[in-house]
């Protein structure tokens, strides 16, 4: 019975993926189309055709930083190492108590722990570092509310009884929302943040795949961001159609909900951009049959789901072809100059799927009077050689530091960056 259900669910794979195939013929007459130009927040963005250019896989090597080698950021700010030796230091999470937590995980061979930084002299580098806690199932998002600590592990929400400044956290933790594992789960990484007055979460889920190939029961609960209460009850969609939203901020002129959200592969090596975007309630996003609004994606051509395409919402600020956002934070602080108030940081991790590399950086959003300005570069250097195919690290959360400097984690160089203002 059990080798007729893999069977089954083997031919069910592949008639989704047949199903979702575009032939040769048919990329060629779609390829023909040309450019089609959506009006973004911050202006007009001309998206080249589906297939118009070759699908290019194109895998970076990590190299790490010599000594003496850092990250470029622009005049004015200075770049140190708030910490390192670190194993995929994903994602930072400062307490209200300032304590520093991070979590330590990755997609294979994943540390699963959660470690704690304190930087007790104040002078920007880590001087004490301890484990918080291991055993974990790749732990991600990190908050702390009236004497809780809430981890996002990739198969859900759980909470452990904390009190300001432990050093550890004991016990299993309490499951307050089961995540969904299914599909390749690449995207595994599950964060969530908590509303101004601690009333309700956000919990933030990535797709079970690319397009949905693997079939759409796949992508129930995923590809979206929830909204429960902080014990876990009366759990709503709140907004949908987001194929990777990872990081997520409020705007702090306004209250909106923010996201960075990576999109979709194997169009071309310039479709689809990545983006930052407000978050609608109830608001979709496309994922998977349309992007950037009413866009179709042709994979979907025998079944279009016209209904959803044309009620989808344009994201506000495109990021760059396949640059893989994934970090976001809002600068709410007064460290940096006046610029740079109120504007909100991604980090990029860089992806697969384009030649030359893009992402592999940290972008700044400007805002005026809480809207979204055309994205700047702010920190580079982390690609080594393009023809080389080598990179010195990958960023991927941003963080504000409790003085207001910027901290970058760098995953795959097991270093986070600190960056402030000279």
């Amino acid at each position: 019975m059990k080798s007729i259900r893999i069977l089954a669910a083997a031919l069910l794979l592949v008639a989704c993926n047949n199903k979702l195939k575009v032939d040769e013929e048919t990329k060629e007459e779609i390829a023909d189309n040309g450019t089609t130009t959506v009006q973004t927040t911050v202006g007009p963005l001309m998206l080249a055709a589906p297939f118009a250019t070759e699908s290019v896989t194109k895998r970076s090597e990590v190299i790490g930083w010599k000594e003496g080698e850092m990250p470029i950021v622009p005049a004015g700010f200075k770049v140190n190492s708030f910490a390192d030796s670190l194993e995929h230091p994903r994602w930072t999470y400062l307490a209200p108590n300032g304590d520093y937590f991070v979590a330590e995980s990755n997609t294979r061979d994943s540390a699963n722990r959660i470690s704690l930084l304190r930087d007790t002299n104040g002078d920007g580098t880590v001087d004490t570092t301890m484990v918080f806690k291991e055993g974990l199932n790749q732990p991600f998002g990190m908050l702390v509310l009236d004497n809780w600590f809430y981890i996002a592990n990739t198969g859900g929400l759980y909470r452990y009884k904390y009190n300001e400044g432990d050093t550890q956290l004991k016990g299993d933790g309490e499951l307050i929302m089961k995540l969904s594992e299914s599909g390749y789960n690449n995207h595994w990484t599950k964060n969530v943040i908590a509303n101004e007055d601690g009333s309700k979460l956000y919990v933030s889920v990535g797709s079970a795949s690319n397009v949905g190939e693997q079939g759409m029961e796949k992508e129930e609960g995923r590809a979206l961001i929830f909204e429960i209460n902080p014990d876990g009850s009366g759990k709503r969609v709140y907004a949908s159609g987001l194929r990777n939203p990872v990081g997520m901020d409020w705007n702090p002129a306004n209250g909106e909900l923010w996201t960075a959200v990576n999109e979709r592969d194997k169009l071309g090596n310039n479709l689809v951009p990545d983006y930052a975007t407000s978050v609608k309630e109830g608001g979709w996003y496309g994922w998977p049959y349309s992007y950037y609004g009413q866009v179709p994606d042709p994979r979907w051509k025998d079944d279009p789901h016209m209904d959803m395409v044309n009620k989808a919402i344009v994201p506000d600020v495109p990021l760059g072809n396949h640059t893989a956002s994934l970090g976001l934070i809002f600068n709410d602080a007064s460290q940096f100059p006046e610029k740079y108030r109120n504007g909100a940081f991604i980090g990029q991790h860089g992806s697969w799927n384009r030649a030359p590399f893009s992402g592999y950086k940290v972008v700044f959003i400007p805002f005026e009077n809480g809207k979204p300005q055309p994205v700047q570069d702010f920190m580079t250097g982390f690609i080594a050689s393009e023809d080389e195919g080598t990179v010195h690290g990958r960023p991927v959360g941003v963080t504000l530091a409790s003085d207001g400097s910027l901290l970058v984690n760098d995953d795959d160089a097991g270093i986070i960056w600190r960056v402030a203002a000279q």
